[in-house]
């Protein structure tokens, strides 16, 4: 099987605090996401919102739009009125022939809010479960129906968070809800992402390969910092960089046969972390440990 690899924007440009590398122009990122050798890259809030204006600008940068955020508010919403809410993106992933769509339930979520620690993120109870796991099976069917699967993303700050979460919600959805697997996420969680990977191997359909400096990871679990506190102390790093080794588990992504995209993301603060120099370092780590598996790269 073969992989292919992209990057997020997210080290260049946070959406979440435009105050952090928001005098980058869009161009310079999607230049510098070829240089360093990836092939795609994901949507962020500079990317125009139009196919039309998109597909030029990554053609000129030989880029592919290899998927992208969505926050969804089903606990709030109903899935009709979700559905509407999402048509513009839809259109553009397909527009642009993106994989998948990166979907995550974001009411509630307090990893926006520099004062909440993570241990006080939104729950819920059993009625909670069985009507959200409903409705997102609702949407996973709709947007696979589209041909724009529906890749659900565990998230710090969320209701779908830990590894627990995660395998009930798989558990509790139907087959059309797919995974993107977030490595730096499932660690944070105090997950185990190989775990997951063997448990839901059929589900899983996207990876964000994302790590983390172990100090800093510690400290925010000890401190129960908030999400935003966590990142900007340096929590995240790009593969390579950080505590996780990478090598047992793409060896289980190619055992599974996966064959999707393997995304680099470090939310950093560019100020400290030079987008470029980190974007190579996480390309050249993972294609290091792809040779080292027998796991073929293709463009």
């Amino acid at each position: 099987m073969s992989v292919k690899l992209g990057v997020a924007p997210i080290a260049w440009s946070n959406d979440d605090m435009p105050e952090l590398g928001g005098d980058t122009p869009l161009e310079q990122c999607l230049s510098e996401a070829s240089e360093a050798g990836f092939s795609g890259i994901e949507s962020g809030g500079k990317f125009p919102k139009k196919s039309e204006q998109l597909i030029p600008l990554l053609e000129k940068h030989n880029l592919n739009l290899c998927s992208g955020w969505y926050g969804a508010n089903l606990r709030t919403n109903s899935v009709k009125e979700e559905i509407e809410a999402i048509q513009g993106q839809l259109k553009l992933f397909k527009d642009c022939n993106a994989p998948c769509i990166v979907f995550a339930e974001v009411s509630g979520s307090i990893a926006g809010d520099p004062n909440r620690p993570l241990s006080s993120r939104p729950q819920m109870d059993r009625d909670g479960w069985t009507n959200f796991c409903k409705k997102i099976s609702e949407m996973g069917k709709y947007l696979e129906d589209q041909g724009m699967p529906l890749a659900y993303h565990h998230h710090m700050g969320t209701v779908i968070e830990s590894q627990n979460d995660t395998e009930r919600l798989l558990e509790n959805t139907l087959d059309q809800v797919k995974l993107i697997l977030d490595t730096g996420h499932m660690l944070f969680a105090k997950g185990n992402s190989i775990k997951i990977a063997t448990d839901f191997k059929d589900r899983i359909i996207h990876v964000h390969c994302k790590d983390m400096r172990k100090n800093i990871l510690d400290k925010s679990l000890k401190e129960d910092l908030s999400f935003r506190q966590a990142f900007l102390e340096g929590a995240f790093t790009v593969p390579g960089d950080g505590c996780i080794d990478y090598k047992p588990f793409l060896n289980l992504l190619k055992k599974n046969d996966y064959s999707g995209w393997l995304v680099v993301e470090a939310e950093q603060d560019p100020a400290k972390a030079n987008p470029l120099k980190y974007a190579k370092i996480g390309h050249k780590y993972l294609s290091k440990i792809c040779k080292e598996v027998n796991l073929e790269i293709v463009l």
